[in-house]
């Protein structure tokens, strides 16, 4: 395709087609954009023109995208958000002379992250102004892919397709049991050691690509588990002896309660990589840049020192 018409493509066509496809419904587009509802059925017809196939179906009840429009939209929202970061960019210098950065993190991360990213700002005070985004890994990387943030710290099986990845550590499935449960005074289990028991972990994330199948290769089966989204639900439910929990050491880091023990999984054990993930382009300022190589150092030199603290198994 000569890409000579797209050179007429503007930053309102994206703008209008972006948020189109958030709203779902001209109507609502329109009144988000200040225009009325033909200019942006206008805006939407002159890309399909210029692109020469159409990026919408459109039936009385929705819309939806066309495989062109699936690509397409990945495209435009990173331009559009680009774009409204680095105006935002401008106004922060401008107004308060330090940049912006985005940081994504996994919960389970948060404390880590934050005392590195306090760590920056004492060495360098007032020189970034950060937004934070907490969120699962699979949303982290889509938010990274469409421009929203500017580096992710994540946990990951396999590094994701056009993203540029730093390994940080590893961390290790552990076992949360109630403390009347036989395990409670192990100080370690093996997977065949849960025997029928049933298990309570993460319905995203990697611990459905790390649980389940561990169970099945390792354990000796046992019954569906219970999936959550919280923490919280998965104490619960080992509180009340419903499940046993199969989660991320990191999430246990925090974890004082009387009537719940952590106990490591060997034999083999199974870890998640923690990474840090960032757009493979230079990022977009020096605050950044500097940042994001701070927060790969500072994290991996903890993780090191860890590993050297802790006892052999």
């Amino acid at each position: 395709m000569d890409p000579a018409p797209l050179r007429a493509l503007t930053l309102r066509h994206l703008q209008c087609f972006s948020v189109l496809v958030q709203e779902g419904h001209f109507g609502r587009a329109a009144q988000r954009l200040s225009i009325t509802q033909p200019a942006l059925s206008n805006a939407i017809k002159q890309m399909e023109r210029l692109l020469g196939a159409p990026l919408l179906e459109r039936t009385t009840h929705r819309l939806a995208l066309t495989p062109l429009g699936a690509e397409v939209l990945e495209r435009t929202d990173f331009v559009v958000n680009t774009v409204d970061q680095a105006l935002r960019d401008i106004r922060n210098v401008v107004v308060r002379g330090r940049a912006h950065v985005r940081i994504g993190v996994i919960p389970s991360a948060g404390r880590q992250v934050a005392a590195a990213v306090a760590a920056f700002e004492a060495r360098q005070p007032g020189a970034v102004s950060v937004e934070w985004a907490d969120a699962p890994s699979t949303e982290l990387v889509e938010r990274l892919r469409g421009g929203q943030l500017d580096v992710a710290v994540a946990a990951i099986t396999e590094a994701p397709e056009g993203l540029a990845c730093t390994d940080l550590f590893r961390d290790p499935l552990v076992l949360v049991v109630h403390r009347d449960h036989p395990l409670a005074a192990a100080r370690s289990a093996s997977w065949k050691a849960l025997g029928s028991e049933r298990l309570a972990f993460f319905e995203s994330g990697s611990m459905p690509a790390l649980g389940g199948p561990a169970r099945a290769q390792f354990g000796e089966g046992g019954p569906q588990p219970l999936r959550v989204r919280y923490a919280e639900t998965l104490h619960a439910l080992v509180r009340s002896r419903l499940a046993l929990g199969l989660m991320p050491r990191l999430y246990t880091v925090a974890l004082h309660d009387p009537e719940l023990h952590v106990v490591p999984l060997r034999q083999p054990k199974i870890e998640r990589r923690v990474v840090l993930l960032r757009r493979p382009e230079p990022l977009r300022s020096a605050a950044a840049r500097a940042l994001a190589e701070f927060l790969g150092e500072r994290l991996t030199a903890l993780a090191a020192r860890r590993r050297v603290a802790a006892p052999a198994a």
